[in-house]
């Protein structure tokens, strides 16, 4: 087979898979020596807004899940014709083809399942539910450690309507969870317990715990859970799938659960991901770039740079200058370039460290009576609703750190999820006040209106002092943005 040079970066090797709408190849970073796995996508195939829909959402979900046991998205990068996704390569395969030769050995499909609920637990933990999981989508590496992939079924918190449900019927027919069936409102995360639960049965048994020809059939064997164990399983295994496989998600084990449950603990090593960031590191945050870079996929050929192609970053390197310049000047605002649909946002700059703002911002959570998660090193999540207002809908609020420089730090808050109104409350009354002492600036956004009244400033923002911004201050970082600005 005739090997090709990808981007000048990546040599391609042999086709790993095929689906619908995709091919699957490995591939060699040249400069690395990495193997990695690309997923290559035709235009001409998800032309329909639905699809690119879903291709967006699976990279923003693949970037937000960084753990250990989930597939690592590296980067993504586009031609005129095609969309490249490029991958941790695993070289295992499924978890299928293991299964399909004969059950596990309890202890080896105890480490498996263990391996999976830290995964869907650490999803959950970021709001994302896979919805699709089953045994074809769990891939094995070479040291027999499980990584969880394909999460084209993935769900965000932006999709939950008003009462916090998802309606989407989605999954695998033997995998799905009854509620789902019901053509009802479901809760995410207890469907994919429910699928972790049939997989932790075919491992054990060899077998699926709900089968017949007929789909009818096997539908109303879900709604009734019925199925019979095997006599090899243990009482331990058997009960702890009884408390999962239960039809009324309500009466269900949760993750907390089952992670508590004495069968699953037998070994258990707990995965901890360590997201720490070094104050000196530079943090890049490239959602914006490679969903931005899929909005504009199929435009005119002035989108195109590069030599006919469009790249996200391959690695956390520099905050996207583009949108930098933007939140400091009216007058050269990018933003229609990476945003089609504006959200709730606001954004200041600091001088502390990237370590002592998640700190600082971590302690106003407590404060608040607000749940708190590290999504990854850069980013955390900020989960509920204010005094004032207990039956409002729950706020979700991502806060990502950009380190642009040694003594420049870039905050950017944006509202998931919530109400509108209730978020600006949240942020003018709570936020601002909280972090005055580390903010150098707060730039203008959707929360954040008013024009300076400083002549020199001449750009949309409320400051925490206008005398810090001085045209001396603005050429400051002028000169910081500059030395990176080529590389977008």
């Amino acid at each position: 087979m005739e090997k090709k040079i990808l981007f000048g970066k990546y040599e391609t090797g042999k086709q790993l898979g095929k689906g619908t709408f995709a091919k699957v190849f490995h591939a060699t970073n040249l400069a690395t020596g990495e193997n990695v796995a690309i997923k290559v996508i035709k235009k001409e195939i998800v032309k329909s807004q639905e699809m690119m829909e879903q291709i967006k959402r699976e990279i923003s979900v693949m970037r937000l899940v960084r753990h250990p046991n989930i597939v690592e998205l590296k980067e993504v990068m586009a031609t005129k014709t095609k969309i490249f996704i490029v991958m941790e390569f695993v070289k295992g395969g499924e978890l299928f083809a293991k299964v399909a030769k004969g059950r596990l050995k309890e202890d080896v499909a105890r480490k498996y399942f263990q391996q999976l609920i830290s995964a869907v637990e650490f999803c959950h933990s970021c709001g994302v539910s896979h919805r699709d999981i089953k045994p074809e989508n769990l891939l094995l590496d070479e040291n027999e450690n499980l990584k969880v992939t394909d999460f084209g079924l993935s769900a965000l918190p932006e999709q939950l309507l008003n009462d916090g449900l998802l309606y989407t019927q989605c999954g695998t027919p033997a995998y799905i969870a009854p509620e789902i069936i019901r053509n009802k409102g479901y809760n995410g995360g207890k469907v994919d317990i429910w699928s972790c639960g049939v997989v932790l049965y075919v491992l054990l048994a060899g077998c699926l715990p709900f089968q017949d020809a007929n789909l009818v059939n096997l539908y109303r064997k879900i709604f009734k859970a019925e199925y019979r164990f095997p006599p090899w399983l243990s009482t331990e295994a058997k009960r702890l799938i009884s408390r999962i496989l239960l039809p009324n998600p309500q009466k269900r084990i949760s993750i907390t659960g089952i992670m508590k449950d004495p069968w699953f603990r037998k070994g258990f090593k707990l995965t901890i991901y360590n997201g720490n960031i070094s104050s000196s590191s530079l943090i890049h945050d490239y959602e914006h770039d490679t969903i931005s870079m899929l909005d504009m996929f199929g435009r005119s050929d002035e989108y195109l740079k590069h030599g006919g192609m469009i790249k996200s970053p391959s690695s956390p390197a520099l905050l996207n200058a583009f949108e930098l310049i933007s939140s400091m000047s009216a007058g050269a605002n990018l933003s229609s370039l990476f945003e089609n649909k504006k959200k709730t946002e606001s954004i200041l700059t600091s001088r502390c460290s990237a370590t002592i703002i998640m700190a600082k911002i971590q302690l106003l959570a407590k404060k608040l009576n607000f749940k708190v998660a590290r999504v990854n090193g850069s980013t955390l999540r900020l989960q509920g609703s204010s005094d004032s207002q207990p039956k409002a809908r729950t706020l979700l609020v991502n806060i990502e750190v950009f380190k642009v420089a040694p003594e420049v730090a870039v905050v950017k808050f944006s509202k998931i999820s919530g109400d509108s109104q209730e978020y600006t409350k949240f942020f003018e009354e709570e936020v601002k006040p909280n972090l005055k002492d580390i903010v150098w600036t707060w730039h203008a956004e959707q929360v954040l209106s008013g024009i300076c009244d400083k002549e020199e400033c001449k750009i949309p923002i409320k400051c925490a002092s206008c005398k810090d911004l001085t045209q001396n201050k603005l050429e400051e970082i002028d000169n910081i943005t500059a030395n990176f600005s080529s590389s977008v």
